[in-house]
């Protein structure tokens, strides 16, 4: 700082200021870009799909079949070209990555993680019903990329795939997501990807088994983000019911 002729100090701005701000966002840029695409194995290097629950007659001739490969290491695929514009809207299923919900959800996660920071919003973060992780890992890098320590990100999920329809709730009914086996992914698998990408710390934490007996008495304190992803009406009914004030 240095003295005006009036005598009141006039602070100088550093260039380079401007310049290490500016590098911190393009690292952040760049981090969370190479993550956004390995998550999504947006490169395209997947070429096969498990085959999904179409009906239920199918799916009972998959299961039978791959229950014969299991033990082989192999399973029943469709083989496929890999469709950019599928990937960056999620939808597909990919057979390896850790999210299926696409490049742009991804992004819509990043912008409302960084609008409650910017705006200092208390709270932490939490998905209902996070499959492979892939969405909660990116919230959690998002944190970590922002050097933000006091917040947590919440895991909820069964990690055994999808209930059956309940009789409570109309809109579910003849609902198939509980016949299809990629859905089950424990918690140690959800773990792994968390450590994969060096994100499984203190700040994850997880709430395992059905919404209706976990989310209404969760230690959560106050939440900033919500991100539903239960696929069916009740299990989206149940967290709203929980989580939205």
């Amino acid at each position: 700082m240095t003295p005006s002729h009036e005598g009141v100090e006039k602070v100088q701005a550093n260039p380079a200021d401007g310049a290490v701000h500016g590098n911190e966002e393009a690292s952040i840029d760049r981090y969370l870009d190479v993550l956004k695409n390995s998550l999504t194995r947006a490169a395209g290097s997947e070429r096969y799909r498990p085959l999904g629950p179409v009906n239920p007659w199918r799916q009972a001739a998959v299961q039978a079949v791959n229950g014969l490969l299991r033990p082989l290491s192999l399973e029943v695929v469709k083989r496929l070209p890999f469709d950019p514009q599928a990937r960056e809207h999620g939808l597909d299923r990919p057979a390896e990555a850790e999210t299926m919900i696409g490049l742009r959800r991804l992004e819509n996660i990043r912008f409302c993680v960084e609008d409650v920071l910017r705006r200092s919003v208390p709270g932490d973060l939490i998905e209902t019903g996070v499959w492979r992780g892939g969405a909660c890992i990116f919230m959690r890098a998002v944190l970590k990329a922002h050097g933000v320590v006091d917040r947590t990100v919440w895991l909820a999920d069964s990690f055994q795939g999808l209930p059956k329809p309940d009789p409570r709730y109309a809109k579910d009914a003849g609902d198939m997501h509980h016949t299809a086996p990629e859905l089950s992914v424990s918690r140690s698998q959800v773990e792994d990807n968390f450590r994969r990408y060096g994100l499984l710390d203190e700040q994850v934490k997880f709430l395992v088994g059905w919404f209706a007996n976990t989310l209404p008495g969760a230690p959560i304190e106050r939440l900033a983000v919500l991100r539903l992803d239960g696929d069916m009406y009740g299990s989206t009914i149940e967290a709203l019911e929980s989580l939205y004030d």
